[in-house]
């Protein structure tokens, strides 16, 4: 993005590249205070003002750590596309039967066999703070270009886009 990306423009990005990658790696802090990372899909699903929704079983380890510190961390990354967006904020158990049916989709019944009906099941709800992209899908000739002006001027490499987001 330019200089003059405007805040809209910048979530729009962000919600493309999470968008593009179903299995993220979710980070809570366990019991002892060390970081547990599990991958996990969003579905592909990212509202307006940046909130992740995960499905989950409400006795998770994931929701006990959660429950005990709400701070997370999604981590995605398309390697191919050579996107990745990294978003930290709190997380929170949902149980709303309505937001469960509104975000259910078929291919949950592998994890969820009984659907929405399966004891249990609830949503962790990741309210996004701040996250970071980082956009390098621009051609192999762009990169080249970029490599040897680095080396050719001695500064920096500019090879895509990196932009920091504050959401809430």
């Amino acid at each position: 993005m330019s200089k003059a990306a405007t805040q809209d423009d910048k979530l729009a990005k962000l919600r493309e590249i999470v968008k593009a990658v179903d299995i993220c790696m979710l980070t809570t802090v366990d019991e002892r205070g060390d970081l547990h990372s599990r991958p996990m899909s969003n579905n592909r699903e990212v509202e307006f003002d940046g909130d992740l929704w995960f499905f989950t079983y409400g006795s998770s380890h994931k929701v006990d750590e959660v429950n005990r510190v709400s701070t997370v961390n999604a981590s995605f990354a398309d390697v191919d596309e050579q996107t990745y967006a990294s978003l930290s904020g709190a997380a929170e158990v949902v149980r709303d039967r309505a937001k469960i049916e509104q975000l259910w989709k078929p291919e949950l019944k592998a994890w969820f066999p009984e659907g929405v009906d399966t004891p249990d099941i609830a949503l962790l709800k990741v309210s996004v703070a701040r996250a970071e992209y980082w956009d390098g899908s621009q051609s192999w000739v762009a990169h080249a270009v970029g490599l040897i002006s680095s080396l050719v001027t001695g500064e920096p490499a500019q090879l895509g886009e990196n932009e920091k987001l504050e959401l809430k």
